[in-house]
């Protein structure tokens, strides 16, 4: 099968209504937690006096300061995260208001966070700490009723079959086999799915040209055939196109595409996509990246995400000792605050039917043949006269969604304005809840043309 052909597409039979049953709680979910964590987090991005610049820090200093294969393992003796609770970590992600958490069960570095059949390389064969981090998580997570879904890269810098290999690797190459990595790969992937019942499985390390568009197609379809309504990203394949995430969907395996460090302009319409972001500059922890995004910018981020269609895949890069950044674990609970209140507007909504809005950005959700319109105050008009430019629809309803307070509304020449009390419930981001007749029927105005 040639990339200029359209390939067979595996799964090639599941019809809109199956894609959609199996999509619909991701779709609902629309916030997820990034955990990254392995042998990395021990160096806590320093190694020796070697100096590095992102993104070849953290969980890239192996690659970043050439790190020697050999003083790289000795990493595993230090790896002893005595304060991990898996039990405190879903309960922060759940009190964020997030509804999954993607772990890194095996990063770039091949470290293996689960007692893995396959290999030494894990965390119980070869730490002090002997635990499975994988299966604690499972069982909070069935606590908490969050789903757990796994990080697992393609790339492999510890396999002695993985090629190409790092250009300092002093191993021979000659007797090396991609194809014996390949069954390698799936069988680590068997164990996860049959021991942990992972909800996603997100590939990650696929650029390399080792890895091909016909081993992406026949990954993704070994991975559904073991667990049919799995839901996998399109790193499996060869179709993310760098950062932006998407890349011609209908050539390439994957469920949904992965912007990374960004959000799309006007989003990825037709097509589910979930930008993943970082808090600060690294996916990993590092102790002296202090920059972190701020709760208001991060709480308008996730908005921002959800009212262009996708999901936000959050990130924390957990310390040694397996504790959260204090960093974080404020940024979390600030967003939970937010979320608690006003959760109703991102889970199971849909994009904004305006291309723009001065004041913040809308999402929407259908109920009973009518909509309602979550319009997201960000900047507040002096004057208190929020308007909704375009919108033809006849007004059911306008309230503030916290405390329920009763708004009204007046038809202009643009459309709808909303008269907004004088003090709003949240400076971050007040929410009008807008009950409109029938689907929303939006007129372009001459500003977003």
């Amino acid at each position: 099968r040639g990339q200029a052909a359209a390939p067979v597409r595996p799964y090639a039979d599941e019809t809109k209504e199956q894609r959609d049953t199996r999509m619909a709680w991701w779709r609902e979910a629309r916030f997820g937690m990034f955990v990254h964590w392995g042998l990395y987090s021990v160096l806590e991005g320093e190694w020796k006096d070697v100096e590095l610049q992102a993104p070849k820090l953290a969980e890239w200093i192996m690659h970043g300061a050439q790190i020697p294969l050999e003083d790289y393992e000795l990493l595993c003796d230090a790896f002893n995260p005595v304060k991990f609770d898996a039990d405190e970590w879903v309960r922060m992600a759940k009190d964020a208001g997030m509804k999954y958490i993607v772990i890194t069960t095996k990063h770039h570095e091949g470290f293996a966070l689960w007692p893995s059949e396959a290999g030494e390389y894990n965390v119980v064969k070869r730490t002090p700490f002997k635990r499975d981090i994988l299966g604690e998580l499972a069982a909070a997570c069935k606590k908490y009723d969050v789903r757990l879904c796994f990080y697992h890269s393609i790339m492999d810098w510890h396999h002695p079959d993985y090629l190409p290999r790092l250009k300092w690797d002093t191993r021979p190459a000659e007797d090396a086999d991609f194809s014996r990595y390949v069954t390698y790969l799936k069988a680590q992937l068997k164990e996860l799915i049959v021991g942990y019942d992972p909800a996603i499985l997100w590939f990650d390390g696929e650029w390399e040209k080792t890895w091909t568009h016909e081993m992406g197609l026949d990954l993704y379809d070994y991975v559904r055939s073991l667990k049919p309504d799995i839901i996998i990203n399109n790193r499996v394949d060869k179709g993310r196109d760098g950062m932006a995430g998407l890349h011609d969907p209908a050539m390439y395996a994957g469920d949904f595409g992965t912007p990374e460090k960004e959000v799309p302009a006007t989003g990825l319409p037709g097509y589910d996509w979930e930008s993943c972001i970082t808090m600060n500059h690294h996916w990993g922890w590092h102790k002296n990246d202090k920059d972190y995004k701020s709760s208001q910018d991060l709480i308008r981020m996730l908005v921002d995400i959800v009212s262009k269609g996708g999901n936000l895949l959050l990130n924390i890069g957990p310390k040694p000792d397996g504790t959260f950044p204090q960093e974080s674990v404020e940024r979390l609970a600030a967003i939970g605050q937010w979320m608690k209140v006003n959760g109703e507007s991102i889970y199971g909504t849909s994009a904004s039917p305006f291309a723009k809005l001065e004041w913040g950005r809308c999402t929407q959700k259908a109920v009973d043949g009518d909509t309602v319109l979550y319009l997201h105050v960000f900047e507040a008009p002096e004057d208190g006269m929020l308007k909704v430019d375009g919108l033809k629809n006849e007004i059911l309803a306008a309230s503030l969604l916290a405390g329920q307070q009763m708004l009204t509304t007046e038809r202009c020449d643009t459309g709808v304005v909303v008269l907004l009390p004088k003090q709003l419930p949240d400076a971050i981001n007040t929410v009008v809840v807008l009950k409109i007749k029938g689907q929303p029927q939006v007129e372009t105005t001459e500003k977003e043309q």
